[in-house]
């Protein structure tokens, strides 16, 4: 591993509220979006002259849009119950990462220009102009938030900084300065159908070559379909399942699920991408215009159910928002035909959409599919809980199902004692985030990356050393991707990390008796 240019938090006996460091993470910042990443998106390609108009503008039709944002501006009174709770605060000790400041970026602007105090009294109550200067410390701090609603839990008055976060980025992208790593993926699956920006033919060779993989194992004929047009089951999954471990080994995982229940199932190269980029730059537009390749996929070919892969934020975005953007299950506007034709054409059986979780836990617990534990008995295993999985989704028909089904799973493929979670305020809904969400997985924000890591990887280390954890499942792509990067920062395997239908498919019996 190449030598970081800067220095890696220690992991601490428990962690505590870190000696102030102000302005410590002031020049970790993403790069600019060009204007070929821009303009595909509907935002200006760079600054105009009248970048401060635009931006004004942007932030009233958000507040007149989402009623929610004018409370979170407005409901504040500066409590501190939010103050330690964020990753990136914890792990580098810039008070400008403490959720409330964050939000005072955001909330100052708002004082000055949509309050009467503001308008009349900036100076009294603490309102600013918006300058250039506060444009680019907005553009530094709202992209050092994952959006992971870790302080959201903790807020009396239940302030999401995730939302002021997306609209920061939103009023951002419309002023002409939107960042590169977010909107360049975003282009991507708009033009190809992926994040990867792989194209159908070089899929489809992926995806023979995993065949071949799966019968050399198994022994045999393990099929990854792809656009089979009468299959039951359209399979919608992060484009990381393709392309690199631990997430091609949950794709294998999930192939063996359904080939074991003898599911009808298919892969799309039109809807090859599971993951909504724009939810992480609030864009409502192409957050629906990324979600309606997946009802076009599905009205294509003929599916009667839509099932999620192992992704956090697309699963948030399935559960919450493709009603809404697309109809999917329901919603959609009364003269919407193509949501009608998906809304009578699944199978009102099942739910819409459906957890890859959701799908294997039932078959398990029908003794569809059958699970030898002893196969994962060199595995130690604890759970990551993902944010957007554990606080903005649920899964099964009961309260808290989201935190309950992986782990039933994962006991039920794993020796009796072989696994332990890590400490009760680190998980479940209280949840530490990987460090990488939100459209902060890129090169150039390492160090905030390693850095807001850092309470995961003490809890992790914390595990290690009581139960002698081996390795970590988790239910995201972007988790995963963050964790095979950071835990050699912190003398750790980077292959520590597995998909839990990784875990699922060591243990699925697959002896020609159990077919």
């Amino acid at each position: 591993m190449k030598k970081p240019s800067f220095e890696t938090p220690s992991l601490p006996e428990y962690v505590d509220t870190p000696e102030l460091q102000p302005g410590a993470t002031a020049e970790v910042k993403p790069y600019v979006a060009a204007e070929k990443h821009q303009t595909p998106l509907g935002f200006p390609g760079e600054l105009p002259d009248d970048w401060q108009d635009r931006a004004l503008t942007r932030f009233e039709e958000l507040l007149e849009r989402n009623r929610g944002l004018r409370v979170y501006m407005d409901a504040c009174v500066r409590c501190g119950a939010c103050t330690d709770k964020c990753h990136y605060f914890l792990g580098t000790g810039d008070p400008s990462n403490m959720p409330v400041a964050r939000q005072n970026l955001m909330r100052d602007v708002y004082r000055r220009y949509f309050t009467p105090a503001g308008r009349t009294f900036p100076k009294l109550v603490g309102a600013r102009d918006l300058t250039r200067d506060v444009l680019d410390e907005w553009f530094t701090y709202f992209h050092q938030c994952s959006q992971c609603r870790r302080c959201s839990v903790f807020c009396p008055y239940g302030i999401d900084t995730a939302e002021i976060s997306m609209a920061a980025r939103e009023i951002l992208d419309a002023a002409g300065y939107g960042q590169k790593y977010s909107n360049e993926i975003i282009g991507k699956v708009h033009t190809i159908g992926n994040n990867l920006g792989l194209p159908g033919p070089a899929l489809e060779d992926t995806l023979e070559d995993l065949e071949e993989d799966l019968e050399d194992e198994t022994g045999q004929p393990v099929k990854l379909p792809l656009d089979q047009e009468g299959a039951d089951v359209l399979l919608v999954t992060p484009s990381a399942d393709f392309f690199a471990e631990p997430h091609i080994d949950g794709l294998m995982g999930y192939a063996k699920v359904f080939h074991q229940a003898g599911l009808s199932w298919t892969l799309s190269t039109h809807a090859s991408e599971a993951a909504n980029f724009a939810m992480f730059i609030g864009s409502y537009e192409n957050m629906r215009k990324v979600a309606l390749r997946i009802r076009e996929a599905a009205v294509k070919l003929g599916v009667k159910r839509i099932v999620v892969g192992e992704c956090g934020h697309a699963w948030r975005v399935a559960y919450s928002f493709w009603n809404t953007l697309a109809g999917i299950g329901h919603g959609a506007e009364p003269d919407d035909e193509y949501a009608r034709i998906l809304q009578d054409q699944l199978d009102p059986n099942y739910p819409v959409p459906q957890h890859i979780v959701e799908l294997t836990n039932d078959l398990v617990d029908r003794g569809v599919v059958k699970l030898d534990p002893d196969a994962n008995a060199d595995m130690r295993l604890t759970f990551h809980d993902s944010c957007n999985v554990a606080r903005a989704s649920r899964m099964g028909s009961a309260p808290g199902g989201q935190f309950q089904l992986p782990r039933r799973l994962l006991r039920a493929s794993l020796p009796r004692d072989n696994f332990h979670d890590m400490a009760a305020e680190t998980i479940g809904d209280r949840t530490f985030c990987c460090g990488g969400g939100g459209g902060l997985l890129t090169d150039e924000l390492m160090e905030i990356r390693v850095k807001g890591a850092m309470p995961r990887m003490q809890a992790l280390r914390e595990a290690m050393d009581q139960h002698g954890t081996t390795h970590m499942a988790a239910i995201c792509a972007i988790c995963k991707t963050q964790f095979s990067k950071v835990l050699p920062y912190y003398d750790m395997p980077p292959d520590m990390i597995v998909s839990l239908h990784q875990v699922v498919g060591n243990a699925i019996r697959m002896d020609a008796s159990d077919v």
